[in-house]
C-alpha cells in the first residue's frame, strides 16, 4: 500500500518492518513497483525498505519546477528525513541512479552505500549531431519563422523514445537530465558503490559503467548479469537482492 511522504509531494511503497534500511529509486518512465519482487525478498529476511515513485511518475505529482537529477535529489530530501536516522543503502536504476549518486555526493551522512544498475552517469561519447533538417527547424522556430506545431512534429520524428513520450514539464526535466554528467559527483563519493549490470543492456552499455567506475576512488565493484537487458530490477530481482545484501554488510 502506498504511503505519502514529504507533505504529500512524494508517494512510495514501504516493505517489511522498520527501520528502513534500503531506498529504491526507479528509472525514467518507470515507477517504484519495479522493485517489488526484490523488496519482498528483502523483507522476508527482515530488511525494511521503501520504493518511491519519483515526482511526475507513478502516483507522485509533477514537480513544480523543471530540473535534472540534481534538482530531484533536493526534492527527495524532505521524504528521506521522514524515514529515520539512516544511513541508507540507495538502489538506483537508470534515472534513479543519477539521483542516488548526487545524494551520496552532497549528503554523505544519508548514504551507507550505493547499488547502481543501468545508470547513464556520463554523457555518451559521440560526435554525431542532430539531423540538419531538425537543427534548421529548431533555429527557425526560435526566430518564430516556423510554428510550434511544426516543431512538435519534428520532435516526434527525430526525438528519442523518451522524448517523444514526455510532455510538458517532464519533457523539460528530461532535457535537463540528459545534459547532465556526473564526473564531479563520482570523484567525491566516499560511500561504497556496487554496480550490477545486464550484459544485454543496450540503453546503457557495460562500457558506460566501466567508464564511471574508473572515476571512483573509493571501494567499488561491477558485476555483470548474463542475458539481462536494461530493466534488471524487474528482470532479475534475485540478482539485485544479492547486490543489495552485499551493500548492507
Amino acid at each position: 500500500m502506498l504511503s505519502a511522504y514529504g507533505n504529500g509531494k512524494l508517494f512510495g511503497e514501504p516493505y517489511g518492518q522498520s527501520p528502513v534500511r534500503v531506498v529504491f529509486l526507479h528509472g525514467w518512465g518507470r515507477r517504484g513497483h519495479d522493485f517489488a519482487d526484490a523488496a519482498d525478498q528483502l523483507s522476508l529476511e527482515g530488511i525494511g525498505s521503501v520504493a518511491f515513485d519519483l515526482p511526475g511518475f507513478g502516483s507522485s505529482p509533477l514537480p513544480t519546477v523543471a530540473g535534472g537529477a540534481r534538482h530531484y535529489a533536493d526534492l527527495l530530501l524532505p521524504a528521506l528525513g521522514e524515514l529515520g536516522a539512516g544511513p541508507f543503502v540507495f538502489v538506483g536504476h537508470s534515472f534513479g541512479g543519477r539521483i542516488a549518486v548526487v545524494l551520496a555526493s552532497r549528503h554523505p551522512e544519508l548514504v551507507k552505500s550505493l547499488v547502481l544498475s543501468g545508470v547513464p552517469l556520463l554523457r555518451k561519447q559521440t560526435t554525431s549531431k542532430s539531423p540538419f533538417v531538425y537543427r534548421l527547424l529548431r533555429s527557425l522556430n526560435k526566430s518564430h519563422l516556423v510554428s510550434d506545431t511544426t516543431m512538435e512534429r519534428a520532435r516526434q520524428r527525430y526525438g528519442s523514445t523518451d522524448y517523444k513520450n514526455a510532455s510538458g514539464i517532464l519533457r523539460d526535466v528530461l532535457v535537463a537530465t540528459v545534459n547532465e554528467s556526473y564526473e564531479d559527483e563520482l570523484a567525491t563519493l566516499n560511500a561504497p558503490v556496487v554496480m550490477v549490470w545486464g550484459s544485454n543492456d543496450m540503453d546503457v552499455p557495460i562500457a558506460t559503467a566501466q567508464r564511471a567506475a574508473s572515476l571512483l576512488a573509493g571501494n567499488h565493484s561491477l558485476r555483470v548479469v548474463n542475458g539481462i537487458g536494461h530493466l534488471l530490477p524487474s528482470q532479475a530481482p534475485k540478482e539485485l537482492v544479492v547486490s543489495v545484501k552485499e551493500a548492507l554488510q
